[in-house]
């Protein structure tokens, strides 16, 4: 609620209120009221004959009785509520008869009406009265005592029914407001509210108990006990208020000393509150003083602080000034009537309750207008949360999943594997790979792989549970964790094996599934790496064993590991040794029987094992460095080779080359700057790749590289033809110029009826596109007659020579004579 709602509310109650304020002060002419406690004398004497003296009890005496001569018949006699243990009034009437009327002060019966006093009825009229005195035993301080009135039983109803009506109203706001904040508001509070509640509360109890509206339902509070508990909760009063405005202010308005100071002189208010409800601890006088200092310094440490937030420009604090200004004022009122400096009225105290009154309804429509701009900050900032949390949701999900199956990706797999490992779980790791996708987006398009890809992430998302996870983690490879529970391992095997082989779709291309998968359990892996590690080398060994299988990792697999391990140990140290060399092959005329060319196999001259072949030592030359150490050995002692053989005769020769060595045209551009130092011709080198190659998986195209040594005169040849995936089509794509007949096909060639129509069929397919066709592993005179047959011009094997180390490129190679 701002200042201009507070203006409005103003305008609209503030006179209303001001008009109820004056109906209840207003006086009827006929009325009679006269006021006593000023001209009451207070001595030894005045104590009447026949009633107790002492220094206990306190005596006051009228003894001007012209005084009451208005007063009617049964006329009223109210006293302001004091601390006593027991009270007399005694009227003596002019023929000398005694009225005493006598009251203990936790016994007060029926003698205390609203407006905080006790009513007393007198039967005689005021002109039959010679004397009137009141006695109070254990008074405790008569200068607290500020009212003594005597009216007639009408002004005495009249005034009766003021208090009832403006008490009841009072009761009725600030039970309202009490109520609405603590239902409306429920489970709302910050710390302005709690106050302001707390204040509302002690306000209402502090206008039950002054008003003696309380007494109609405790009939014990009213007199001493009501005085008692009134300065108690003036205090309380005053704390709560200091307490409300230091809460409700923003932040950095008020200087932290000016708030120590509010704080401080809000909990002595409390405390002089305290001491004055038992006179045994404090005397009256003294408490009552300090409850007044204290109240006067709090108030004025809170005007303070209103003018300095006002002054820095806080808006909230023009809220405050409009609901508690007149609470301060009156309270300011009290203080000095109560300090003597006014004269004693109800209207000071019908103006503090009415105030109180007002502040209750200002502040309930305050905190009203503040709750529901709290509550859409709170809507607000929910909203924003919620959108927050959606976003980080979302982004977690992206930085975890895999863009084009929906599965986790590389980062998520990774986690959930240490996560898995950590607990030590049980579980099983499967490795992915899916076979020939580089041939599908070579020949069919990248949209063909991405519906492959997205075909078997949707059927891999369906295994995934509590116990399954499934991730995508590199271009064609997925990866699957699966807990070795509730028989979750057998099913996701079952589902990989259904989908080995199952039929897929691009447009009109037809495809089917291959996978190749490798498993390893955790509870042979110390380590992810370990677990990853072994989960890759069952993968390996699939797909050396032909792709589209899945393979576990065991104890034999473990043991070529071993050997794989032990193996590049000694490779490295055998590449320091000089133990690799070549040996040469020759590859002839199979009509003249003259050499055409040499072809350059690595050997390895082991120390233990004695003279090994590449199919022996495979996986050294599969090991990322020292398998590309041994390769880039081969081609030097090739270069080498070449350059001292050129010198004798021009004989081109062979050399295997793998992936590694064709990595793009700088690979290229790198060899033939080798071959120009080492003065080779460019045609010299023949370069050996297989289909396997051609598919390894490079950042760089190998058919790159291979086009530019083509262009530079490097002859090309492809090696073990027809056992490949899709051969036709690298024949279009890369620049071959020799097909060499795999040695499968040679070794079945007069047994077999399919393997010679192959034959036939890659002789005429080598002849039709001129190519230069090669028969590999010739070992009798009949497989070289019948290839002669079929047109095949060129052959190596056996039957022409072993390989050797050392050999004469100008001799014919005969074939050796039959057994």
């Amino acid at each position: 609620m701002g200042s201009g709602s507070v203006a409005i509310f103003l305008r609209r109650w503030g006179p209303l209120w001001a008009v109820l304020l004056l109906c209840l002060g207003a006086t009827t002419a006929s009325a009679a009221e006269v006021q006593l406690r000023s001209v009451l004398q207070s001595a030894p004497s005045a104590s009447p004959s026949g009633q107790p003296r002492g220094e206990e009890w306190t005596w006051l005496k009228l003894d001007d009785a012209h005084r009451l001569r208005s007063l009617p018949a049964e006329w009223h006699l109210l006293i302001d509520q004091v601390r006593f243990a027991e009270i007399r009034t005694v009227v003596t009437t002019a023929d000398g008869r005694q009225i005493v009327t006598a009251r203990r002060g936790n016994d007060l019966s029926h003698n205390w009406a609203a407006g905080a006093v006790l009513k007393f009825e007198i039967a005689p009229a005021g002109e039959s009265i010679r004397s009137l005195a009141i006695g109070f035993k254990d008074l405790d301080d008569l200068a607290l005592m500020r009212k003594v009135t005597a009216v007639s039983a009408d002004r005495s109803a009249e005034l009766e029914g003021r208090w009832l009506i403006l008490m009841g109203i009072y009761v009725g706001l600030l039970a309202s407001a009490l109520a609405y904040n603590l239902l409306v508001h429920f489970g709302q509070r910050s710390s302005f509210h709690r106050f302001y509640l707390g204040w509302v509360t002690v306000a209402l109890a502090y206008g039950l108990s002054w008003s003696n509206l309380g007494a109609y339902v405790f009939p014990g509070l009213a007199g001493p006990l009501a005085a008692r508990l009134n300065n108690g909760l003036v205090g309380m009063l005053i704390a709560l208020a200091a307490f409300f405005l230091l809460s409700v202010l923003e932040r950095g308005t008020v200087p932290r000393r000016l708030a120590l100071a509010v704080r401080v002189w809000a909990c002595a208010a409390v405390i002089a509150g305290i001491l004055a409800i038992d006179e045994r601890l404090v005397p009256a006088s003294v408490s009552d003083l300090l409850l007044n200092i204290t109240m006067i310094a709090s108030v004025g440490s809170s005007m303070a602080v209103i003018s300095v937030a006002a002054w820095r420009g806080s808006r909230v604090v023009w809220i405050y000034m409009a609901g508690w200004t007149p609470v301060i004022a009156v309270f300011t009122l009290r203080a000095a009537r109560n300090f003597g400096f006014t004269g004693q009225s109800d209207w000071v105290d019908m103006a503090t309750f009415g105030a109180i009154g007002l502040e209750a309804m200002v502040f309930s429509f305050a905190i009203a207008s503040r709750f529901f701009v709290l509550r859409k900050e709170r809507d607000a900032a929910e909203a924003s949360a919620r959108g927050m949390e959606i976003e980080r949701e979302t982004l977690k999900r992206a930085a975890h999943s895999d863009f084009l199956t929906g599965l986790g990706n590389r980062a998520l797999f990774h986690a959930q594997l240490r996560e898995l490992l950590g607990r030590r779980a049980t579980f099983t790791l499967m490795l992915i790979d899916v076979d020939y996708l580089k041939e599908i987006n070579d020949r069919q398009g990248h949209d063909a792989g991405d519906v492959l890809l997205r075909h078997i992430g949707e059927r891999l998302g369906l295994l995934s549970s509590d116990q399954v996870s499934c991730a995508r983690i590199g271009g064609d490879e997925f990866a699957i964790l699966c807990e070795d529970e509730l028989g979750a391992r057998l099913l996701v095997i079952d589902a990989l094996d259904r989908l080995q082989g199952s039929a897929w779709s691009h447009g009109s291309f037809q495809g089917s599934l291959s996978l190749s998968i490798g498993t390893a359990s955790s509870l042979g892996a110390l380590a992810p790496t370990d677990l990853f590690q072994q989960a890759d080398i069952a993968l390996y060994e699939a797909k050396r064993l032909g792709r589209g299988r899945r393979l576990e990792f065991d104890g034999r697999l473990r043991l070529q590991t071993e050997n794989r391990v032990e193996l590049i140990r000694e490779a490295t140290a055998g590449l320091d040794r000089g133990e690799f060399a070549l040996h040469f092959q020759p590859i002839v005329n199979l009509g003249t029987g003259q050499l055409v060319s040499v072809e350059a196999l690595l050997r390895w001259n082991h120390p233990e094992r004695g003279m090994l072949t590449p199919d022996s030592f495979g996986g050294v030359m599969e090991d990322g460095d020292c398998g590309a150490a041994v390769q880039k050995r081969v081609i030097d002692l090739a270069i080498g080779e070449l350059s001292r053989r050129t010198r004798e005769r021009e004989v081109a020769l062979a050399v295997n080359f793998t992936a590694m060595d064709l990595r793009g045209r700088e690979s290229a551009e790198h060899l033939l700057a080798k071959l120009r130092e080492a003065g080779v011709a460019p045609g010299a080198l023949c370069i050996e790749v297989t289909e396997g190659t051609i598919l390894a998986k490079s950042v760089n195209d190998p058919t790159a590289a291979l086009r530019v040594l083509h262009e530079a005169g490097v002859q090309i040849a492809l090696d073990d033809f027809g056992t490949g995936y899709a051969s036709l089509v690298h024949l279009k794509e890369i620049p071959v110029d020799i097909l060499k007949i795999d040695r499968s096909f040679i070794s079945g060639l007069l047994t077999d009826g399919e393997s010679e129509e192959i034959v036939r069929a890659v002789i005429a397919l080598g002849h039709g596109l001129k190519k230069r066709v090669v028969a590999e592993g010739i070992e009798t005179h009949a497989q070289m007659a019948r290839l002669r047959e079929l047109g095949c011009v060129y052959g190596q094997g056996y039957l022409f020579a072993h390989p050797s180390e050392e050999f004469d490129p100008a001799i014919t190679c005969r074939p050796a004579s039959a057994a």
